[in-house]
C-alpha cells in the first residue's frame, strides 16, 4: 500500500499533513453529481420540530428551548489572540466556536443524528402498529403504554463513545432495550453513564470497526432488533445535516453575513465521517460555494483522508498503511471510514488536516484559560484547521485557487466543538493536567 500510494508517505509516517481534495467541484455540479436531496434535509428539520413536545417532556433540560436540541455559538476572540501569539501568526477574520459540546441530552454532535434516528424508529414502529397517527401530539409517546410497547424492541449500536451516549440515553428514556457495543478506545466514564441510564454495554478489545461489525451481526440475528449503523445510516446523516439550517439562523442573529465576499470556513473533527459529513452536506445546501469545509483527524487515525486520497473509501483502513489507529482522541479513533459519506465528500469537501495528539490537550488548556469553556480533547482537533489553513503552502494554494486573497479579512472561521459537556469534572481536571510532550 505504501508503495502504491507514495503521496501518503507522510501520512503513513504519522506526520501532520494538510491534504487538499483534488476532486472538489462547484456546488451546482456537486449537488447534481451526488444527487443532493435538499428536501430530505427540510423533512428532517420538520420532523425534529414535530418531536419537540416529546423531547421536552422526556428530557426536562430542553424546557428552555421547548424541545429543540441546539447548541450555542460564540465568538472566541481571546482564544484567537492566544493562538496567534503562541504560533506567531496573523490570522484573518473572526473565530467562532460552535458548541455541539454542549448539546442537551448527549453532550456531543452525536445528539443530532443519534436522537433523530431513534425518534424516527419509534415513529415507524408506533405508526405501523396503529397507535400513533400523523396528526397526533407526539408527546403522547412518553406515556407508559408506549414505553411498554417499545420495551418489546431492541436498539443496538457500535460506538467509540459519543454516538453510544446519544443512542443509549434516548432509547432507554423511551423504553427500548438498548445495547451499546463499545470499542477499546471508549472511556470508562461513558460506559458508566450509559449503564446508569439503563443501557447495556458490551466491550471489545478491538477498535470501532469491530464493535460495529459485532453489533450489526448480533442485531441481524434478532427480528426484534434495530441496528443504528454509524457507517451507513442516511437517517443519522440527515439528522446531522439539520445543523446547517440552525447555524444560518444563528449567524443571522449575530449580524454575520456569509456571501461571496464574506467566506465561511468550517473545521470539523472526523471519526467515521457521519457527523462532519452530514454537517458539510447541510452547509453546502445553505451556503453553496461560499462555505469551505475541512475535516480534522488524528495522525494515528486518518481514515477519511486515506479513503478519499486513494479513492478506496471503506475498502482501505489505516492499518493497511501500517498505522495503529490508537489515539487519545477516542471519539475519532476510527480505522476505516464510512462508505456512504466518503463518496459524497469527494465533490464538496475542501480537504483534511491531521493533528498530533499532544496538541489536543494544549488546545483544551488554551480554550479553558482564555474563554473558560471546557470541551473534550477530540473536539479540540478543530483548532488545528484554523491554525494551519492560512499558515501552510496548501492553505495558500487553496486561497489562490478559489480567488479568496482579497476576502480573507472578511472571513468567518468556525471550530466545531463536537463533545465535552458530560465529561465528569474530575476527568476534565485530569485532561487539563495532561501533557504528551
Amino acid at each position: 500500500m505504501k508503495t502504491k500510494y507514495p503521496s501518503l508517505k507522510n501520512v503513513s509516517e504519522l506526520k501532520e499533513v494538510f491534504w487538499l481534495n483534488p476532486k472538489i467541484i462547484p456546488y451546482e455540479e456537486a449537488a447534481s453529481a451526488i444527487n443532493m436531496d435538499i428536501a430530505a434535509i427540510d423533512d428532517a428539520e420538520m420532523r425534529l420540530k414535530k418531536f419537540a413536545p416529546l423531547i421536552e417532556k422526556v428530557f426536562p433540560e430542553t424546557l428552555p428551548s421547548h424541545g429543540i436540541i441546539e447548541s450555542p455559538i460564540k465568538e472566541i476572540n481571546n482564544m484567537k489572540n492566544k493562538l496567534q501569539e503562541l504560533y506567531k501568526l496573523k490570522l484573518s477574520g473572526k473565530l467562532l466556536l460552535k458548541m455541539d459540546s454542549h448539546l442537551a441530552i448527549a453532550g456531543s454532535v452525536k445528539a443530532r443524528g443519534g436522537i433523530y434516528e431513534v425518534l424516527m424508529y419509534a415513529e415507524t414502529l408506533a405508526m405501523k402498529d396503529g397507535i400513533l397517527k400523523e396528526d397526533d401530539d407526539y408527546s403522547i409517546l412518553a406515556e407508559q403504554k408506549y414505553r411498554d410497547f417499545f420495551s418489546k424492541y431492541k436498539i443496538q449500536v457500535g460506538s467509540t463513545g459519543n454516538l453510544g451516549l446519544s443512542i443509549g440515553i434516548t432509547s432507554a428514556a423511551l423504553g427500548f432495550n438498548v445495547t451499546v457495543h463499545m470499542s477499546a478506545d471508549a472511556k470508562q466514564w461513558k460506559k458508566d453513564l450509559l449503564i446508569s441510564k439503563g443501557a447495556k454495554v458490551v466491550e471489545y478489545d478491538s477498535d470501532f470497526s469491530k464493535a460495529v461489525e459485532e453489533g450489526r451481526k448480533l442485531s441481524d440475528q434478532d427480528p426484534m432488533s434495530y441496528f443504528v449503523d454509524d457507517e451507513n445510516s442516511m437517517n443519522l446523516f440527515l439528522g446531522y445535516s439539520v445543523a446547517a439550517r440552525r447555524l444560518n439562523e444563528q449567524l443571522d442573529n449575530m449580524n454575520i453575513v456569509i456571501d461571496e465576499d464574506h467566506p465561511l470556513f468550517v473545521y470539523l473533527p472526523c471519526g467515521v465521517g457521519g457527523a462532519p459529513g452530514g454537517i458539510t452536506y447541510g452547509l453546502k445546501s445553505v451556503y453553496n460555494d461560499n462555505v469551505h469545509c475541512f475535516f480534522v483527524e488524528p495522525t494515528h487515525a486518518p481514515s477519511m483522508l486515506i479513503g478519499m486520497a486513494t479513492g478506496l473509501h471503506n475498502d482501505i483502513s489505516v492499518q493497511d498503511l501500517g498505522i495503529d489507529g490508537k489515539t487519545h482522541a477516542d471519539g475519532l479513533a476510527v480505522g476505516r471510514p464510512s462508505k456512504l459519506v466518503g463518496k459524497m465528500m469527494d465533490y464538496i469537501l475542501g480537504g483534511v488536516f491531521t493533528v498530533d495528539d499532544y496538541k489536543l490537550y494544549d488546545y483544551m488548556r488554551y480554550l479553558h484559560e482564555t474563554e473558560n469553556i471546557s470541551i473534550e480533547p477530540s473536539a479540540c482537533a478543530a483548532f488545528e484547521g484554523f491554525i494551519k489553513f492560512e499558515a501552510t503552502k496548501e492553505g495558500k494554494q487553496y486561497i489562490k485557487q478559489y480567488n479568496l486573497e482579497n476576502k480573507m479579512q472578511n472571513a468567518v472561521h468556525i471550530a466545531w466543538a463536537t463533545g465535552g459537556s458530560l465529561v465528569p469534572e474530575e476527568i476534565n481536571k485530569q485532561f487539563l493536567k495532561t501533557h504528551l510532550r
